[in-house]
C-alpha cells in the first residue's frame, strides 16, 4: 500500500519541484551585471511591443483595454518567476480572442474572469499530473490548421473598426459576421479607413528603416498624431478612439477584485451560480487547452532560438498560477506569446527576469501614460491586430503542407482550418486530433503484415512436415490492425493439422488484439488443429499470461523461438508415426 501511494505521489512531487525551474536554470550558471543589462533591454523592448497588443487584444475579446494591460502585468510577472521556460513572455494573445469574445458577450466581464480562474485551476492540474509531454502528440497539421483559422477569424473581426463600420451587435457565428459586415460596408467611414491604412503602412514599412525601435510603437504613435492633427485641420474629421469608446484608461495599477463581483451581461455581479459555473466549465476547458498548447509551443520556439530546454510541466503549473491570480486583479486569460518571446530573445534576453521587466514596463506605462493612451484610434489598433492575424496564418507554411504533405495530413489541415472558422477552436482541435489518430491507425494497420508460409526464411534448410502451416505476423496487434492480423487464420481453419503462429515481430498487443487472437484460437481448436505460439515478445507474453492463455496438451503450446516450435512439431509427428505403425502403442 505504501509503495502504491508513493507511485501516485511521486509524479505530483516531481512536477511541484519543476516550479520556477526556468529561473533556477538561468541563475545556476551565474548571473552577472552584463546579464542584467541584457535582460533590462530585452524586457523594455518586449514591453513596448506588449503594451499596444494588450489593449488591442482586450478590446477584441470584448472587454475594456485596461484588462489586457492588467493581464500583462500580473500574469506576465507571475509566470515569468514560476515558469519552466527561461524565455517565455506571457500575456494576452490573439489566439484567445476567438474563445474569449463569445464568453464576454454571453457572460460579461465577470463571467470571463471566472472562466479564466477555472482555466488556471485546470492548467495547474495538468502540470501536477505531468501532462506537459502529451502536448507534443498533437499533430502539426492540427496546430497549423486551427492557428490559421484563428488568424482568419481575428482578421474578419478587425474589419469593423478598421473601416469604422456601424454594426450594432456582431453575430456569434463566422458566416453571420461576414454577412453583417457586408451589409454595413456602404456606411464605412473614410476617416477611420485612412488612419487604419496609414497605421498598416507604417507597420509594414518601418522594419525596413530600423529594427531597433518596434514598429507598433511608431505606427500607433503616427496614427494618434495624425488623428489629433487632422481633427483640428479638417472640419468634421472624427475617428473613434479608446477614450471615446471606453472613457480612457484608468491611471492606476491593477487593484484586487473578486471576479464574481464584476458585472455579468445584465450589468449585475455574476456571482457564483452553479448553473453558470457548469456552462463556464466548457469555456474554461477550452481556455486551458489552448493556453497549454500555445505556451508549450512558445517554449519550444524559444528553445530553438536560444538553445535552451524548458520544463513543460513546470510551465503548465506557472501558467495555471498566473491565470488563477490574474482575474483577482482584473486580468483576462494569459499564455506564452510567441511574438513577444521572440522579440525578447532577439533583444538579448538571458533569463526570466526579462519577462519580469516587460511586466514592470507595462505597469510604469499605464501609471505615466494612461491619459495619452486614450488618444489611440480604434482603427490603428485594428490595423495592428490585422497584421498579427496575418502572421498567425503562416501562409507559406500552410501552402507548404498543402504542397508536400501526405494526403492524410492535408485532410487534417483543411478540416481543422474549416472547423475553426465555421465553428470554434475546441471543435477543431477535438475533431482534428481524432481524425489524425484514425488516419495514423489506418496507416499503421497497412504496415502490419500477416501471411501463411510453407517455408520460413530464418530456416531455409528446414522443410515443414505435411499438414503444418506457419502463420507469420509482423507489426503491433492493436485495435486498428488486430482483425487484419488474424482474419486469414479463420479462413484456413481445418486445412492443416497444426499451425505455428510466429509472433517474433509483434512488439505490442492491446486488448483488441488479444480478443482477436482468442477468437482465432477457438476457431482453430474447434477444427482440431494444434497451435504453437512462437517467439512471443515480452509485452504480448505478459498480456497472454494475464489472460490465462497457457499451454494445453494437444491444443496449445508456447515456444521461445521458431526453431523450438519446429522441433516440437517434428517430435509430435514422430510420435504420431510411431503410434500409427504396426505394433505401435
Amino acid at each position: 500500500m505504501r509503495r502504491r501511494l508513493q507511485r501516485l505521489v511521486a509524479p505530483v512531487g516531481a512536477a511541484g519541484l519543476s516550479i520556477g525551474s526556468g529561473l533556477r536554470e538561468a541563475l545556476r550558471g551565474g548571473y552577472r551585471a552584463g546579464d542584467l543589462r541584457a535582460d533590462l533591454m530585452a524586457g523594455l523592448t518586449a514591453g513596448i511591443v506588449a503594451l499596444p497588443l494588450a489593449m488591442a487584444l482586450a478590446i477584441a475579446s470584448g472587454v475594456p483595454p485596461q484588462h489586457g494591460i492588467y493581464t500583462s502585468i500580473v500574469a506576465g510577472a507571475v509566470i515569468a518567476l514560476l515558469g519552466g521556460s527561461r524565455y517565455n513572455v506571457s500575456g494576452p494573445t490573439a489566439a484567445f480572442v476567438v474563445i474569449l469574445a463569445p464568453i464576454s458577450a454571453q457572460f460579461g466581464l465577470g463571467g470571463l474572469l471566472v472562466a479564466t480562474l477555472m482555466a488556471g485551476v485546470i492548467l495547474m492540474c495538468m502540470g501536477f499530473m505531468r501532462l506537459g509531454q502529451l502536448i507534443q502528440f498533437i499533430p502539426h497539421p492540427v496546430t497549423t490548421g486551427f492557428t490559421a483559422g484563428i488568424g482568419v477569424v481575428i482578421a474578419t473581426l478587425q474589419v469593423k473598426d478598421l473601416l469604422g463600420l456601424d454594426v450594432e451587435r456582431m453575430p456569434e457565428h463566422y458566416l453571420e459576421r461576414v454577412g453583417a459586415l457586408a451589409r454595413a460596408l456602404p456606411g464605412a467611414h473614410w476617416q477611420d479607413a485612412a488612419l487604419g491604412a496609414l497605421t498598416l503602412a507604417v507597420l509594414l514599412l518601418w522594419p525596413r528603416v530600423s529594427r531597433r525601435v518596434p514598429s507598433p510603437l511608431i505606427a500607433l504613435a503616427a496614427g494618434a498624431v495624425a488623428s489629433a492633427v487632422l481633427s483640428r485641420v479638417l472640419d468634421g474629421f472624427r475617428v473613434e478612439t479608446i477614450a471615446s469608446r471606453f472613457g480612457g484608461i484608468p491611471r492606476q495599477p491593477p487593484l484586487p477584485v473578486l471576479p464574481w463581483n464584476l458585472p455579468g451581461p445584465d450589468g449585475q455581479p455574476i456571482g457564483l451560480d452553479l448553473a453558470d459555473l457548469r456552462q463556464l466549465f466548457t469555456a474554461a476547458f477550452a481556455i486551458a487547452i489552448l493556453g497549454a498548447i500555445e505556451s508549450l509551443l512558445c517554449a519550444v520556439v524559444a528553445d530553438g532560438m536560444a538553445g535552451s530546454k524548458h520544463n513543460p510541466d513546470g510551465e503548465l503549473i506557472a501558467q495555471g498560477v498566473g491565470n488563477v491570480l490574474a482575474p483577482f486583479f482584473g486580468g483576462i486569460a494569459a499564455t506564452g506569446a510567441i511574438a513577444r518571446t521572440a522579440t525578447s530573445i532577439r533583444s538579448g534576453a538571458r533569463s526570466p527576469l526579462a519577462a519580469l521587466v516587460h511586466a514592470l514596463l507595462v505597469l510604469a506605462a499605464v501609471l505615466a501614460l494612461a491619459p495619452l493612451l486614450g488618444y489611440l484610434p480604434m482603427a490603428s489598433l485594428a490595423a495592428l491586430l490585422l497584421l498579427v492575424a496575418w502572421n498567425m496564418c503562416e501562409l507559406p507554411n500552410f501552402l507548404q503542407i498543402l504542397r508536400v504533405a501526405p494526403r492524410s495530413d492535408v485532410i487534417v489541415l483543411l478540416t481543422c482550418f474549416t472547423l475553426t472558422v465555421v465553428f470554434d477552436m475546441v471543435v477543431s482541435v477535438s475533431v482534428g486530433v481524432v481524425l489524425a489518430a484514425l488516419l495514423f491507425m489506418r496507416d499503421m494497420a497497412e504496415l502490419s503484415k500477416a501471411r501463411l508460409v510453407d517455408q520460413h526464411p530464418e530456416l531455409p534448410q528446414r522443410k515443414l512436415p505435411e499438414g503444418v502451416l506457419i502463420y507469420e505476423v509482423a507489426g503491433p496487434m492493436f485495435f486498428g490492425a488486430a482483425e487484419k492480423a488474424v482474419e486469414t487464420l479463420r479462413t484456413v481453419a481445418g486445412k492443416a493439422d497444426a499451425f505455428i503462429l510466429h509472433f517474433s515481430r509483434v512488439p505490442a498487443m492491446d486488448i483488441t488484439g488479444l480478443v482477436a487472437l482468442e477468437s482465432a484460437l477457438r476457431v482453430l481448436h474447434r477444427e482440431g488443429a494444434f497451435v504453437i505460439l512462437a517467439g512471443v515478445q515480452a509485452q504480448p507474453r505478459m498480456l497472454l499470461a494475464r489472460a490465462g492463455i497457457k499451454p494445453q496438451d494437444g491444443q496449445l503450446a508456447i515456444c521461445r523461438s521458431l526453431e523450438e516450435a519446429l522441433a516440437l512439431i517434428e517430435v509430435r509427428a514422430a510420435a504420431r508415426r510411431a503410434a500409427a505403425a504396426p505394433g505401435g502403442a
